[in-house]
């Protein structure tokens, strides 16, 4: 089961889609398509999970075989994770009791490690301390210009 928005009108094609015939006995929402034709039949787990491998046929990927309905699922909780998603709302969407379990279907992606070589390299900051300094007032040389700066850091010794 799971839940049909109407973010970029998925609504409306899930209207066109679904089956509306009365040939059809059940309330699956995916359908059986061969040779061009729709029959009644639904489609099962076991063809849901060979997408992934059909896709990959289709873009002459190789390792064809490597591409299963788990990469599906490997996929969203990774996707998930990326956005910024917690642990508890992944292992629901997923079905996992495990948080163990969950954390293994979470890949290291390409965008999860480039946010965390930023921030090993860039830092964050986790407050601003401001203090304006009257120039005439300290020790600090009248011809330096503190204005429109960003991502400047100052080691200051204080000696009282």
């Amino acid at each position: 089961m799971f839940v049909v928005t109407d973010v970029g009108n998925m609504l409306e094609l899930f209207r066109k889609y679904f089956p509306s015939s009365s040939h059809v006995k059940h309330k699956r929402l995916f359908l059986y398509y061969k040779a061009g034709k729709c029959s009644s039949q639904p489609v099962g787990k076991n063809t849901m999970g060979k997408i992934p491998s059909v896709v990959a046929s289709y873009l002459k990927l190789p390792d064809v075989a490597c591409y299963t309905g788990h990469c599906l699922r490997r996929s969203s909780a990774t996707l998930l994770a990326d956005a910024g998603v917690d642990i508890t709302t992944i292992k629901r969407h997923a079905g996992w009791k495990s948080t163990t379990v969950a954390e293994g279907y979470v890949e290291n992606s390409i965008e999860n490690k480039t946010k965390i070589a930023n921030k090993v390299l860039v830092g964050t900051t986790t407050s601003a301390i401001t203090k304006t300094v009257n120039v005439s007032e300290s020790n600090i040389p009248s011809n330096i210009n503190f204005e429109n700066c960003t991502n400047v850091t100052f080691n200051l010794n204080v000696n009282k």
